[in-house]
């Protein structure tokens, strides 16, 4: 295969340099707990005055932020004791919960109370706007004298040897063809004593920091999911019933080997929150994961719900599910790594906000330690690692070590074995289960099977209408950020092998295949970030590298 690209930047262009000591990369939750808690180190032990800057590649602060979301109040409890009377952006608390299997043919099971799984159960757990929280997140850093910059996406990441010295920002003002167009801009040079990588779920800098630094060297792969979203205005009877309530479903639309399922969430008096996510490992080369979200709304169990309602957002993410196995190891010379980037999720709840602002808390403290020994090497970081350990984030993990690598044979097999790993410990039938990374376990075009719903512009948009809600836009001018490594593999073997995935398993519309067209056709300002292909496909022939600062979606009130 040909070698891939790493950065869009232009070589050899004269760069402003920006020096700071800890530069973190990415403004979710894992990143702003980080810089505000790392400030309260700092401050306490006399070194005050160390400059901490935050870079995302949004155009605001949140708007590349998506989740469902129901967070587990832990771990903002333990970055701010008083969050409820500093005004943290809740929406409401769980007051009701419960589970529910659907069947074809319309059917569904309810399980509440005692058979309701327990990882499933939220009463007590805040409904939030994760767009909201990042928000908040920033003021209270920014209240702190944190600087924070938007539409700084780090596109290269800087050494001296193996020693990560920080990152080049994107440049700006590349035209289509690679050549700078007159309101071209360099971008910054960002240098750091540490660098954290907060980037989320397959950061482009992340994953090349896996591969240089042999980061997952003894784990288990990263297996991850394609979560789609959307915010719905509901009839008035449909959000009084639902308000403050929670259920997920499990079941059909999904076969029998695919991993997945969905959530309701009551957000408010008029809305509600629904999602669908579907295992990247599921093996279908048709899998559409925004096709089978349509399927699940046409359920007659969901489509009541929105009947007479209107959609208001869309989104999708990826998020990653192997949980305490399969995350890297989180430290090296001169980084760490924070939130989604790190593995911090845990699959069996669908959460993960609070182990992310725990992780920054963590790296925090790790950091402030460095800083203070001045020596920010690997060995001087490597706390991080103790204190993740002896940390009840590594608690709720371990507890559910070996839970999304039971499904890997299937839905009734993992269902079993997760029955025996609630009395063990969360060992189950083997002490630890082998990984595996995602686009290896697609099968041949031959045993494709899932089919397309039909759409209406009532309750199942199509996706091009979807991508519409998701506010994404990017600059025209500019070259695909969505790199085809060898555009050969598409049309000599993928077409016959697996008959161009692409097309399928974007949520965004983003890879078409025209009919009779001998190429694919790429739509990069579709592309909402989610990262699915680049995760997804079976030659490992689709790099993500960041577009232009500000480009992909906007997220409100998601």
């Amino acid at each position: 295969m040909s070698h891939h690209p790493t950065s869009l930047n232009l070589p050899d262009v004269e760069r402003e340099e920006l020096p700071v000591d800890v530069l973190l990369v990415g403004a979710g939750p894992a990143s702003l707990s980080c810089a505000i808690h790392l400030k309260r180190l700092l401050e306490e032990r006399g070194m005050g005055d160390k400059e901490i800057l935050v870079i995302d590649k949004a155009k605001e602060i949140g708007h590349h932020t998506l989740s469902g979301a129901v967070m587990d109040p832990r771990g903002i409890s333990d970055l701010f004791p008083d969050w409820r009377e500093r005004g943290f952006p809740v929406i409401s608390e769980v007051g009701d919960d419960w589970a529910e299997w659907l069947r074809p043919g319309g059917k569904h099971w309810t399980m509440k109370g005692p058979l309701c799984p327990p990882q499933l159960k939220n009463h007590g757990n805040l409904l939030v706007s994760l767009n909201q929280v990042v928000g908040w997140l920033a003021e209270q850093a920014e209240q702190a004298e944190i600087m924070i910059q938007a539409g700084f996406p780090a596109a290269q990441t800087l050494y001296e040897g193996e020693r990560v010295v920080g990152i080049d920002v994107r440049d700006g003002g590349i035209a289509k063809d690679g050549s700078a167009k007159a309101n071209f801009e360099a971008g910054a040079r960002v240098r750091a004593e540490v660098t954290v990588f907060a980037e989320g779920t397959r950061g482009s800098l992340a994953k090349q920091l896996f591969t240089r630094h042999a980061l997952y060297a003894g784990k288990n792969p990263q297996t991850y999911g394609t979560g789609i979203k959307e915010l719905w205005r509901v009839r008035e009877e449909v959000g009084r019933e639902m308000h403050g309530k929670v259920f997920h479903t499990g079941g059909y639309p999904l076969h029998a080997g695919g991993y997945g399922g969905s959530w309701v969430y009551g957000v408010a008096p008029d809305q509600i929150s629904i999602g669908f996510v579907v295992g990247l490992d599921h093996g279908d080369a048709s899998l559409d994961p925004h096709a089978l979200f349509v399927q699940w709304k046409q359920h007659d169990r969901i489509r009541p719900l929105l009947e007479g309602g209107e959609v208001l957002r869309y989104g999708a993410k990826t998020i990653p599910e192997g949980g305490y196995y399969s995350m890297p190891k989180l430290f090296g010379d001169g980084f760490v790594l924070v939130g989604d980037s790190a593995g911090f999720l845990n699959a069996a709840s669908l959460k993960g906000i609070h182990l992310s602002i725990k992780s920054g808390m963590l790296a925090a403290e790790a950091i402030a330690d460095a800083l203070q020994a001045g020596d920010t090497s690997a060995q001087g970081l490597a706390r991080y690692d103790e204190l993740f350990e002896a940390s009840w984030a590594k608690d709720e993990l371990w507890g559910v070590r070996n839970y999304r690598q039971a499904f890997a044979s299937g839905v009734s097999t993992g269902m079993l074995d997760f029955a025996v790993q609630r009395v063990t410990g969360g060992r189950g039938l083997q002490a630890r289960r082998p990984g595996h990374e995602d686009h290896t376990c697609m099968q041949g075009a031959a045993q494709a099977k899932l089919e397309k719903p039909r759409f209406n512009d009532a309750d199942s948009m199509d996706k091009l209408t979807d991508v519409y809600l998701s506010g994404a836009i990017h600059e025209e001018d500019q070259p695909s950020h969505l790199l085809v490594v060898d555009p050969t593999i598409c049309v000599e073997r993928c077409t016959a092998e697996y008959g161009n995935p692409c097309q399928h398993f974007c949520p965004a519309a983003v890879y078409e295949w025209p009919e009779g067209a001998d190429s694919v056709v790429i739509s990069a300002s579709n592309c909402v970030h989610c990262k699915t292909c680049d995760i997804a496909d079976p030659y490992e022939n689709i790099e993500w590298l960041v577009p232009e600062g500000g480009g992909g979606p906007k997220y409100v009130d998601m």
